[in-house]
């Protein structure tokens, strides 16, 4: 069923004597044909054109001129359903009779029709191609007229017809003959129908009028209608009238705007600018600002009610309001404070990094006891893939709050922290208040990756941007340079990384809590693989347990060969690489469960990366053994040094710094100090020259810490005595030949117990620090306590070369011992030399 109006056309001749529905002859069908009509109610007495377009409708006009040319009128409630069911039309409509009607070449229909009567719809019939309903007469209830009640219907028709003619004085476009007609009309009935039918009402609206079978309630119904037209047209006249002083050319768009606005007013209806700062009032009372931000944001909400939609400050505020509103100002979520479960997991997720469980399990115990309490500000310093940034995200889990990371790593505007202030095109708020609205909470853990590799540049420092957000005395009151309210960042828990702490600067590092995390272990490593890494890469790759077993003996062959670092992202790498293996295999329809043993890993990984670290095969003359410190943990290192006959000269080679070098000299010079007690000739500085160099030359170094090392391969060059190939070394030297501190002796540690070295000569400073190296590798290693360079020598060299000289401490696993025991049977050697 389909029909369409595309206009409507007044009273006007037709071919066919138009039906008289009052006639005595006239009787109206109990059954008729269905036409649909959109977006028009039709009235009787009504003549006006139709366009039919939909199929069963066109088969109901032709259905109504082969019988008697009537059609029951039902008007759609809404108007883009194009096949109408009973539930979607009105059943209270007009019998109409299909006046004329043309074929259009579009195949559509035009006919003229003229309503007759009302009639209710009182059962549908689906018959071939179209709908024939049942109907009933609707007919008006006259009213008996007597004395003063007729006298009231005259002045109510009388106050009708006044009304028209007002309006139509008003500027309403009406047709001449519809006031003639009106004029002339009494019956109420008529005249409410009249009247409708040419003010253009919305359907719902001239659906009701149609209902009704009182031709009072009718015509009141009307007049109630033109008393309100009357009272729009009025204030449009007197809106037009004020403005039309001051309208101009330019002002045309403000005068209509204007004009909406006091008509929707009258009507009690909202426009769109209003419904908008209604909308931000409702949010601005609903974000729990402070007192002074609320304030700030009730200004710039009162100047954007002040000003066009459409201009560029309007924008600029409506974005800042936005802003304002969507910042999580009160919002917290509530802290897990059960310690068990917090600790359990922090466990779960990652092996080991107890000094950070720690500090994040007593901060909750603090917490837990004290409500309002500064959140701390963690610097994660270590080297990468030891787990710093997930990290971050399991203390976000165990303290139940919301985690947000922003990557500082290259970042060189300070306006990336602080944010842009609004009088630049496209101005934002910083990172810090971008994260605590992508949070949702004012007490996220906020995690700040790569703090260590911020730049700066002519647009400024964002380090000292970050002064105010990590101190914990100022962060109360940080201004965004874009919302230029304060917001306080005591409750957020700032966690920073850091590869070094040496690129930080000082004020900035001053301000945070370092917690070291040094390189794991070979048999943390194990661990981890065989408790997370491989778990996580069966899942990844589709595998069950069953399809793939590492052996413990394997993960190790692959620490060993296949990777070199102080994290586990490489490790986690090869691990996949079986995995995909595994799983091209498992998809292929071959062998189901794998076991892979170290002697398959060249088949799965391919020829091996590296070859273990390994001691020297023998005591050598002019070779040192030194340990160093990188961004991948420790390191060994063979450090050589040669003599030649020559005037003095001293050649570094291995792509040395410039602290390296001083190194060098340093202990070349405690050497020529200690000539006479070497046992070396008094001119062999001036005759000899000496060359160290440091493998590896295509990667830089530097750092003091390899002074004794360099100043124990230089004596053993100069005297000829070996040095011992079980024993490495680390701390820095003076011209005195006092020993000084190093750091990363955890690390140094572990790459001496990986290349099987099972002995260190290291600083007495550094002896504090043995706590922080495992357990399993401090006990099988022993460590020799220096304080000046007479002692490295006297252990480092397979002889001691200074017997009188004030002997160290050893250091057995966690036991002490007196110094090295051969000490006092050797101590007769250097004088059968002398």
């Amino acid at each position: 069923m389909a029909s369409e109006r595309d206009e409507q056309g007044g009273q006007g001749p037709s071919d066919t004597p138009p039906i008289d529905p009052t006639s005595p002859d006239f009787v109206l069908p109990q059954e008729l044909p269905l036409l649909p009509v959109r977006d028009l109610v039709v009235f009787p007495f009504m003549i006006l054109p139709l366009f039919v377009g939909r199929e069963s409708s066109i088969n109901a006009v032709q259905e109504a001129l082969a019988h008697d040319r009537l059609l029951m009128l039902a008007t759609q409630k809404e108007a883009d359903i194009d096949e109408p069911e009973e539930k979607d039309l009105y059943h209270v409509g007009t019998v109409v009779l299909v006046v004329r009607m043309l074929k259009l070449p579009d195949g559509r229909v035009k006919i003229l029709v003229q309503g007759l009567s009302k009639a209710k719809i009182e059962a549908f019939h689906r018959e071939k191609g179209f709908v024939r309903v049942k109907i009933s007469p609707l007919t008006d209830e006259e009213p008996k007229l007597t004395g003063d009640k007729t006298l009231a219907v005259e002045a109510m028709i009388r106050n009708v017809k006044g009304q028209l003619d007002e309006i139509a004085g008003l500027g309403r476009p009406f047709s001449p003959d519809l006031l003639i007609v009106a004029e002339n009309l009494d019956e109420p009935g008529k005249l409410a129908d009249l009247i409708t039918t040419n003010l253009g009402l919305k359907v719902k609206e001239a659906q009701e009028i149609l209902s009704m079978t009182r031709p009072l309630e009718r015509l009141k119904k009307v007049s109630e209608r033109l008393s309100r037209e009357i009272e729009l047209l009025g204030m449009q006249a007197k809106i037009q009238s004020a403005a039309q002083e001051e309208m101009g050319k330019l002002q045309r768009e403000y005068f209509l705007r204007e004009q909406l606005k006091a008509i929707q007013k009258e009507l009690g209806e909202i426009d769109e600018k209003t419904q908008e700062i209604d909308e931000f009032r409702e949010k601005i009372d609903k974000a729990g600002m402070p007192p002074e931000v609320k304030k700030e944001a009730d200004k710039q909400l009162d100047r954007m009610s002040k000003m066009q939609s459409e201009s560029a400050e309007a924008t600029t505020v409506r974005t800042f309001l936005e802003w304002m509103t969507e910042v999580p100002w009160s919002v917290v979520t509530a802290d897990n404070l059960d310690l068990k479960k917090a600790q359990k997991t922090l466990d779960a997720d990652h092996y080991d990094l107890e000094k950070v469980k720690e500090r994040i399990v007593e901060y909750l115990a603090v917490r837990k006891l004290k409500e309002k309490l500064k959140g701390p500000i963690l610097c994660l310093a270590g080297p990468p893939g030891v787990g710093k940034t997930s990290l971050g995200q399991s203390v976000a889990r165990a303290l139940g709050r919301k985690f947000v990371r922003i990557s500082l790593g290259g970042v060189r505007d300070e306006a990336e922290i602080r944010g842009h202030r609004r009088t630049y095109i496209g101005a934002l708020p910083g990172k810090i208040i971008q994260g605590l609205k992508q949070a949702g909470s004012s007490n996220p853990v906020f995690m700040m990756d790569e703090i260590d590799k911020l730049g700066a540049d002519f647009r400024g420092d964002p380090s000292s941007a970050l002064l105010e957000v990590l101190d914990p005395a100022q962060n109360h009151a940080f201004v965004d340079h874009y919302l230029g309210v304060p917001f306080d960042l005591t409750n957020v828990m700032f966690i920073t990384t850091a590869n070094t702490v040496d690129g930080i600067p000082h004020a900035l590092l001053d301000r945070m809590e370092v917690l070291s995390l040094a390189g794991y272990t070979e048999e943390e490593k194990v661990n981890i693989v065989r408790r997370y890494i491989v778990p996580r890469q069966l899942e990844e790759h589709g595998l069950k347990k069953t399809n793939l077993t590492l052996p413990d003996e394997t993960i190790a062959r692959i620490i060993q060969r296949y990777t070199r670092e102080a994290g586990l992202r490489n490790l986690e790498r090869n691990v996949a690489t079986i995995c995909r293996k595994v799983a091209r295999a498992v998809a292929s329809g071959g062998k189901r469960i794998h076991t892979v043993k170290p002697s398959d890993l060249a088949r799965f990984l391919g020829v091996r990366t590296y070859e273990s670290e390994k001691e020297q095969e023998r005591d050598t003359v002019g070779v040192a053994t030194g340990l160093a410190w990188t961004m991948a943990g420790g390191e060994i290192m063979h450090i050589e040094a040669t003599p030649m006959q020559g005037s003095g000269k001293l050649t570094l080679t291995g792509k040395l710094g410039d602290v390296m070098k001083e190194s060098a000299m340093a202990a070349l010079t405690y050497i020529r100090s200690r000539a006479k007690t070497l046992g070396l000739a008094d001119d062999f500085a001036a005759k000899t020259d000496l060359h160290i160099h440091v493998p590896a030359g295509a990667i830089p170094k530097d750092g003091p810490s390899a002074g004794i090392t360099m100043a124990t391969a230089l004596t053993s060059a100069l005297t000829g005595v070996p040095v011992r190939k079980d024993i490495a070394m680390t701390g820095e030297i003076t011209l005195r030949g006092r020993v000084l501190p190093i750091g990363g002796l955890k690390e140094k540690a572990l790459a001496a117990s990986r290349a099987g070295i099972d002995q260190m000569i290291i600083p007495s400073e550094n002896e504090k620090d043995l706590e922080e190296i495992p357990e399993n590798v401090r006990k099988g290693m022993t460590f020799h306590i220096a304080k000046t360079a007479d002692q490295v020598l006297n252990w480092a060299l397979t002889r001691p070369l200074f017997p009188k000289g004030r002997k160290g401490r050893t250091v057995n696993g966690k036991k002490k011992k007196s110094a090295r025991p051969a000490a006092k049977k050797k101590a007769a050697a250097p004088k059968k030399r002398r």
